[in-house]
């Protein structure tokens, strides 16, 4: 089961969209249209700049006027759109795009890139320095035979995204993925979620009156964690605002963590979903003000996983993101693997800026504590310390070129400058530290009885 999976997909026709009507595939072959399938040259809404795109679907909305709905060749789902017909012009195959799809990386890769020719084959790791920074998902052809058929399925069910915009709370955020919510809400453009209860609305008003009569300022389910006042305790467990986790069970609040999961996949593109929320714990972080608690993002976990995982799925809503919420989520799934006296891994495969986040995460907490042990710790301790999976130490390690392979052994081989070195990179990225002594929680006991199959 992938990272995320808890709703049954299911697919639903592609609808009217406002006044744009989608033809039968025989009224779309016009002399006058680019043909779905085919590549195009395409001006981008998200930085102006001339993309080689292919042509997914296609609207017509007057005879001859045309809209089109783009995928950018080499980036992510999350930025395909519709485009009216003159941002898009004919490709031959031999043009290049006005913008460079490089111009968007880190420095150090641009330069890497442009000093090489572009069309010489990539070495395995600026490839997948190139993947993680542009979000790209592997190619079909890449994917092990078995699993070809199922991601060539996911593709066609969820290839144009239903809902553009979604209220929620004080934001209106852009969605990038499809997700199949129940018709007739799958059709409009704009949902309205009330951010208490995550019910959803095809109107505001509606939202407004569901407001009034509904008592609930936060999440259902037991408050387990509340961060500590700044003004009375210093260090980095003190936040502004105020942050709380709430722990929801999937089975006592069924329609809950099923709404959840439908607005997830609004931002998860590789989130096969299954309605059967019963076996998972969801775990809620919200920001706390005088208004109520207001969701910022989430992780599930099963409530007994034979793998070990102690994640199922991560997310950290748009307007919150850069914030440290992502990183707090994943120390908190390590927080409950410590308090179950376990070691813990994330499900696979993570998502696109899971991977991300998690090799960050994993980097930082090492190299913390062989700064602080003076590197004299072995594989094993090091993971009772920190409740991490060896092989995903090992992997971190490796990556930072901080161990070796000596004698059937792995060994840690680091200097105290080498680590210097690395901790100034990591000393930007923002932290929220988690006060164990206000985290209130016992790990879930499930009976034979209740363990399914």
């Amino acid at each position: 089961m992938a990272v995320g999976e808890h709703l049954n997909a299911v697919s639903h026709p592609r609808r009217t969209q406002g006044s744009l009507v989608t033809l039968p595939k025989s009224d779309l072959e016009d002399p006058l249209s680019h043909a779905i399938g085919s590549r195009v040259l395409c001006v981008a809404s998200f930085d102006s700049g001339q993309h080689i795109a292919e042509i997914v679907e296609q609207k017509k909305l007057e005879p001859d006027i045309f809209s089109y709905y783009v995928h950018y060749i080499d980036l992510d789902k999350r930025l395909d759109e519709w485009v009216v017909a003159d941002k898009v012009s004919a490709y031959d195959g031999a043009q290049t795009a006005q913008q460079p799809l490089l111009s968007h990386t880190s420095s150090g890769l641009a330069d890497a890139a442009a000093a090489a020719d572009i069309t010489q084959k990539m070495t395995r790791r600026l490839k997948r320095r190139y993947d993680e920074i542009h979000h790209t998902a592997p190619n079909v052809e890449e994917l092990a035979p078995i699993d070809q058929h199922l991601e060539k399925e996911h593709q066609e069910k969820t290839k144009v995204k239903n809902i553009e915009v979604v209220e929620l709370g004080r934001y209106d955020i852009d969605t990038w993925y499809y997700s199949p919510y129940p018709e007739p809400f799958a059709s409009e453009k704009k949902l309205y979620i009330c951010e208490y209860t995550l019910k959803y609305f095809k109107k505001k008003k509606t939202l407004v009156r569901h407001l009034a009569k509904t008592p609930l300022r936060h999440p259902p389910g037991d408050e387990i964690y509340r961060s500590p006042d700044p003004g009375h305790y210093p260090g980095d467990c003190a936040t502004t605002p105020t942050i709380a986790v709430f722990e929801v069970d999937g089975k006592k609040n069924k329609v809950y963590c099923q709404s959840l999961c439908l607005l997830s996949k609004l931002f998860l593109d590789h989130k096969t979903l299954y309605y059967d929320v019963d076996p998972f714990l969801f775990y809620i972080l919200c920001e706390c003000d005088a208004e109520g608690y207001h969701i910022v993002g989430y992780f599930s976990k099963e409530k007994h996983s034979v793998e070990g995982y102690n994640l199922a799925c991560i997310l950290t809503l748009p307007p919150y993101q850069r914030k440290g919420y992502g990183r707090f989520l994943i120390s908190f799934s390590y927080e409950l693997s410590r308090k179950e006296s376990r070691v813990g891994t994330p499900e696979r495969p993570l998502s696109d800026l899971g991977q991300v986040s998690y090799r960050s995460y994993w980097t930082r907490v090492l190299l913390d504590l062989l700064r602080e042990h003076r590197h004299h710790l072995s594989i094993k301790e090091i993971a009772e310390l920190t409740a991490i999976r060896t092989d995903d130490i090992v992997k971190t390690l490796e990556s930072l070129g901080l161990i070796k392979y000596w004698k059937g052994d792995h060994i840690i081989s680091v200097t105290p400058r080498i680590i210097d070195e690395h901790m100034r990179t990591a000393a930007a990225q923002k932290t929220i530290g988690i006060d164990t002594g206000r985290l209130h929680w016992t790990p879930y006991m499930v009976s034979p009885a209740n363990m399914k199959k």
